[in-house]
């Protein structure tokens, strides 16, 4: 009997398979890139979790926006 986890790495390995158009021979990159999507999911959870939220990091060491350039109060004619 397959584990709760096991089931869910096959079935988003076999719904990668089909979505790349069934092509054979990729089964092992298929079932360790499920692995790695179920455990990133998990750990996310985890975090969710604990009520303890990362900032992502293109947000990381942003600053306030810039203010648009002044006009020149002078008109051109």
């Amino acid at each position: 009997m397959r584990s709760d986890r096991e089931e869910r790495i096959k079935e988003r390995a076999s719904a990668t398979w089909l979505a790349e158009g069934r092509v054979h021979g990729k089964h092992q990159d298929h079932w360790h890139r499920a692995e790695r999507e179920i455990a990133a999911e998990e750990a996310g959870g985890a975090t969710r979790r604990s009520g303890r939220a990362r900032a992502a990091p293109s947000e990381a060491g942003t600053t306030a926006p810039k203010r648009p350039a002044r006009r020149s109060a002078a008109k051109k004619s």
